[in-house]
């Protein structure tokens, strides 16, 4: 879930003969068209618009927060009426035409974050829908119609098909389904040191090579989870187990058993891009936390979420809002309060970087507070807190760099 996928997916998307391409390339700081009223962020948004607006409204509505209306209406919008999504569409009173690259990425995060807004079903069922006609033979999905299965992709599209209420196992296409697809993209157990792992795709050999960001995808996809997901039972540290891979809990503990050893010594994942530096991916190291706490493996998480703690605040001002956004589905995962994560506020910085919310959980509570201190003698005062945060809980709902896409060397 790398805020770099969206953009790194389409320029692998577009480059002859399959050769590999840096996912490292952000949209440029330098937008080449002009910032749509409406939309996060202030980079181009040609590439992950509508990726970062989906994870952005997801947070938001995670954390309590009502966003802007014309927010909503703006990734609303920018849907086909195939129900598919693009990156981006510049010009929606353009229809969409076969130039236009809808992928099916855009799609499910704009599925996951319309669903747990409310009141988008005819938008949420179009776009499963599209969904579902682009599945694969194999069960899963490509990044775009017809590419081949991918470990994130096939993700992301089943957490979209989770939140829109679809039953993930019956989600099939010639018999197979994506837990299908991803099992053929596990790495067995007695491989070291990388059992447990899922790959992004098959080499051109048909070979799997460990990819962390498609694991931590791969975890999420297996159990059926989403971007915005709370800790599984705990369990015992998850271990590599070739008996159990025949089944979505076990192979989820594979994964987090790689995940797990990953992050044991310096408490993050390492990029893996080629070429590029020994240097810290937060990105994946928030997603990988996401999974491992999915999983039930809180407590190999805990390193992680730490380090994040201590060390992502200039990443997350430097990439904008699907970084806020992934460090708060991090948090929740694990049952920390994204408003006070190694002193900053994620919520609040998540909403300075595009339209003004129309309410906050935050400012909810404090007008309950003030409530209560005038009711303190009536008598009414607790029970009228009890309401207030039962209707706030009612609107807190919800495992995809965005969750970098990185092409087998």
């Amino acid at each position: 879930m790398n805020i770099r996928r969206s953009a790194a997916a389409l320029a692998a998307a577009t480059v002859v003969l399959g050769a590999a391409v840096p996912a490292a390339a952000t949209p440029s700081p330098t937008p080449s068209v002009a910032i749509p009223d409406g939309l996060y962020g202030t980079t181009d948004p040609t590439y992950d618009g509508v990726w970062r607006q989906s994870l952005a409204l997801l947070a938001q509505r995670t954390t309590g927060v009502t966003p802007a209306d014309r927010a909503v209406a703006w990734l609303a919008g920018q849907q086909c009426a195939s129900g598919a999504f693009a990156a981006f569409r510049a010009d929606t009173a353009k229809a969409c035409d076969a130039k236009l690259m809808v992928d099916t990425n855009s799609t499910a995060a704009a599925v996951q974050a319309l669903a747990a807004l409310g009141g988008h079903q005819a938008a949420t069922e179009k776009a499963v829908g599209w969904l579902k006609s682009v599945q694969n033979a194999d069960g899963g999905w490509g990044y775009t119609p017809g590419g081949a299965s991918d470990a994130n992709s096939t993700s992301v599209v089943t957490g979209a098909m989770a939140a829109a209420g679809e039953k993930t196992s019956e989600v099939r296409k010639g018999g197979k389904s994506s837990y299908d697809a991803l099992l053929k993209l596990s790495i067995k157990c007695d491989i070291d040191p990388d059992g447990g792992a899922f790959a992004y795709q098959p080499d051109k050999k048909g070979a799997l090579a460990a990819n962390a960001d498609a694991t931590a995808a791969g975890v999420l996809g297996v159990l059926g989870k989403g971007f915005v997901t709370t800790a599984g039972k705990t369990s015992a540290p998850p271990t590599c187990d070739p008996a159990t891979a025949g089944t979505p809990s076990g192979l989820a503990r594979n994964g987090s058993a790689y995940l797990a050893q990953s992050v044991h010594d310096t408490g993050y994942l390492k990029s893996a891009l080629p070429g590029a530096e020994d240097q810290p991916d937060y990105g994946n190291t928030a997603d990988a936390v996401v999974a491992l706490a999915a999983q039930g493996a809180t407590e190999q998480a805990k390193t992680a979420l730490s380090w994040l703690e201590q060390n992502s605040a200039g990443w997350a001002k430097q990439s904008g809002p699907a970084a806020y956004a992934q460090l708060i589905f991090a948090a929740h995962a694990m049952g920390a309060d994204p408003r006070h994560f190694g002193g900053s506020d994620l919520v609040a910085q998540l909403d300075a970087t595009g339209p003004t919310p129309q309410a906050t959980a935050k400012a909810t509570d404090q007008a309950a507070d003030a409530d209560k201190k005038d009711d303190s003698d009536s008598g009414y005062g607790v029970w009228w807190i009890v309401g207030v945060f039962l209707v706030a809980g009612i609107g807190i709902g919800f495992l995809i760099s965005v969750r970098g896409r990185k092409r087998q060397p």
